[in-house]
């Protein structure tokens, strides 16, 4: 039997309808924000920090979230906090329920059609080339007087006060929140090894042995001493060739669609490019799933404008569920699979 997905409207209306039949004059809203933080960060530090409040206030949050939902909501499992099944399924009704008071309580209009905002953006060179066409073909059909300007990585630490306080919106592949700023998930991708059409080892690249026999060029970034797929490569006691070192993936991936060396990149960076220039081939050990967060800020949290570029990316992330050519792909096994899970050494990486 096919089961057909709830539409996002439809669980925010259930949501919304549920909390009603929980008598909402005797609920304190606040009480959904930090439900919210709860259920994102599954730990009661980080969602405190995620919305500004102490520990113990959020732990008192969560003692009465406990008693109106008749759940746990959090469980202490091993040295760890997950979330119960019934948390799990708050997540998504929860975050549009959300949105939908906000919009209900925000003054400020806001015409995508009329206006002539400009949104300043920042991402890796790698996100750029698989968010923005989309994002900007969805912007030209609905705002065609907004102007984004994109500005390249910069690491958080380094960041000026003021040039943090600029920005409306951060993609990037980090667990860590920017300080002020709120992070949803936006998608997944997974590394496969990007070689040349007709390249001799690519029928064999997925074995370890010919792997090892590769030539690489690595992507070691601004202020790191190796690329991170290495670092993580080691741990399990295998080094590739290092023949060539790039600052970047487009350069990677350039390199390697002229030359034999294989790219170890991030598979929808691969697919990006139409035609494609590289066949890709699932490695022989499988790294994981990489995940990016769209980043914004908190003031911004109830703005319209602020609103309707977040939904857009978060539609353009939602999009990207599969590559654009699988044609491309050499698939091995269950790549693709919803089994993969997030690779825990992830550090934001380089453009």
């Amino acid at each position: 039997m096919n089961i057909v997905p709830v539409p996002p409207f439809f669980q925010s209306m259930a949501c919304m309808m549920y909390l009603h039949a929980m008598n909402l004059a005797s609920l304190d809203l606040n009480l959904l924000i930090a439900l919210d933080a709860l259920v994102a960060e599954a730990h009661v530090g980080r969602a405190a920090a995620r919305i500004g409040l102490s520990q113990p206030a959020t732990s008192h949050a969560l003692r009465r979230l406990r008693d109106v939902f008749g759940d746990p909501l959090l469980v202490r499992v091993g040295p760890r906090m997950e979330l119960t099944p019934r948390a799990e399924a708050l997540r998504v009704p929860l975050a549009h329920a959300l949105e939908r008071l906000c919009e209900v309580f925000v003054a400020e209009s806001f015409d995508p059609a009329t206006s002539a905002r400009r949104f300043a953006l920042m991402m890796p060179d790698l996100v750029v080339d698989t968010v923005m066409p989309p994002l900007i073909a969805r912007i030209g059909a609905e705002a065609p007087g907004v102007r984004l300007n994109l500005f390249p990585w910069c690491d958080p630490l380094s960041m000026t006060p003021e040039f943090a306080r600029s920005l409306d919106l951060v993609i990037a592949c980090t667990p860590d929140a920017f300080g002020g700023f709120h992070r949803q998930r936006l998608y997944a991708d997974c590394d496969w090894l990007g070689v040349r059409h007709g390249h001799q080892l690519a029928r064999h690249l997925d074995k370890l042995p010919a792997f090892l026999e590769a030539r690489h060029v690595a992507v070691i970034g601004p202020g790191r001493r190796e690329d991170m797929i290495d670092e993580w490569l080691r741990k399990r006691g295998v080094e590739r060739r290092i023949a060539l070192a790039v600052p970047t993936y487009l350069q990677a991936i350039r390199i390697a669609a002229r030359s034999d060396l294989v790219a170890f990149v991030p598979s929808r960076l691969i697919a990006a490019f139409d035609p494609p220039i590289l066949t890709a081939v699932a490695p022989p050990i499988d790294p994981g799933i990489d995940e990016q967060f769209m980043f914004y800020p908190t003031r911004a949290q109830l703005d319209p404008a602020s609103i309707w570029l977040r939904g857009l990316a978060l539609d353009v992330g939602r999009s990207l569920d599969r590559p654009k050519h699988e044609s491309i792909f050499q698939r091995r096994g269950s790549r693709f699979s919803a089994g993969n899970t997030p690779r825990s050494e992830n550090a934001v990486r380089p453009a």
